[in-house]
């Protein structure tokens, strides 16, 4: 089975041919469809053609919210509803071609755990598709994940991902960066890019504004979230350090202005690198001790968390009747178990 989810806000007209687009697709390739149609909110007539299409065919459900929440929001409830093993996502506005499934999956049975999408030819603004090429490359440098598109919304997962990966905030985005810190193997796919026909953009200046930050905090959450002191209590350290070699430099030229002629006269008060020297050592203070607090956090909540994915486990053998082993023991001279190690 393969599950699409399809996040949807103010998309009415597009709808039906996406949809009539899946199930060519799914005929010809004999997938078995599950689709998830999540309404962010809508104020247009996005519900209703929703409830019309899953009304005529069950392999569309759809899930309405009560308001806008965002796409991360409308992701994590598709998944959550999805049933299929693999699950594909596509924006709604018909931008991303539904005959590109087959080459996702292909790429799939390649031994990848999420294939992502790559706008090689935008049919975007100049003012959409630099912004994005140049976060595109910073995301790469920060995270080690090297993808040309990371906004891309045409992606493909297994479904085990979101047992190990949660999705709040607007970090959807950044969901391949979240799986490879997990281990995951992760892909991409070069995908033909069609024209909008209907609506508008929802993203704005204000998009590139937020992702920065939601990679900053993926930067920290995928480096150094079991050890939160390394960041903080680093900077830390190093303001310390500027703050005190600062204040030593300072009180050594006071000291030697008391006690030598030949020496100008030093006042501390009147010195910028004093109150710079003693902001610096303050604020080296707050960090390592945000780090500790942080350090204890992280303490507490690992132990209902793992700090590790497990790809496989080997299945256990059948239980061997205890006078196979006392017998096969004599036989290479092994001493056999003690009976209070087999109570063990």
């Amino acid at each position: 089975m393969l599950s699409v989810v399809i996040p949807v806000y103010n998309e009415a007209e597009s709808l039906s041919p996406l949809y009539e687009e899946l199930v060519a697709v799914a005929l010809a390739e004999r997938y078995v469809l599950d689709v998830v149609f999540v309404d962010d909110g809508s104020t247009d007539r996005s519900w209703t053609a929703i409830e019309r299409l899953a009304a005529g065919d069950p392999r569309i459900r759809g899930v309405r919210f009560r308001r806008n929440f965002g796409k991360a929001a409308a992701l994590s409830a598709g998944f959550h509803a999805a049933q299929g093993e693999l699950v594909m996502t596509l924006d709604a506005d018909l931008q991303d071609d539904p005959r590109e499934i087959p080459r996702f999956l292909a790429k799939m049975r390649d031994g990848f755990d999420v294939v992502s999408g790559w706008k090689q030819v935008r049919h975007d603004p100049w003012h959409k598709v630099l912004p994005s090429r140049l976060f595109n490359r910073l995301v790469g440098l920060l995270t080690g994940v090297r993808l040309h598109d990371h906004n891309c919304g045409m992606k493909c997962y297994r479904r085990e991902i979101f047992d190990e990966v949660r999705l709040y905030g607007e970090l959807h985005r950044f969901v391949p960066v979240l799986a490879h810190a997990r281990g995951f193997r992760v892909g991409e796919v070069v995908i033909n890019h069609r024209p909008r026909k209907f609506g508008h953009s929802k993203y704005g200046v204000k998009r590139f504004v937020k992702g920065f930050l939601d990679l900053l905090t993926v930067k920290f959450l995928t480096g150094f979230t079991q050890r939160p002191q390394h960041l903080l209590g680093a900077i830390g350290l190093l303001l310390f350090f500027i703050g005190g070699l600062g204040l030593t430099a300072l009180t050594v030229c006071w000291i030697g202005s008391r006690l030598s002629d030949g020496w100008d006269d030093v006042h501390l008060h009147q010195r910028a690198a004093f109150f710079f020297s003693l902001a610096a050592l303050l604020l080296g203070g707050q960090f390592m001790s945000i780090g500790f607090l942080a350090e204890l956090i992280t303490a507490y909540q690992v132990r209902d968390t793992s700090t590790y994915s497990i790809a496989a486990e080997t299945q256990p053998h059948d239980t061997v009747p205890r006078e196979a082993l006392t017998d096969d023991a004599q036989a290479h001279d092994i001493p056999a178990e003690a009976p209070h190690e087999r109570s063990r």
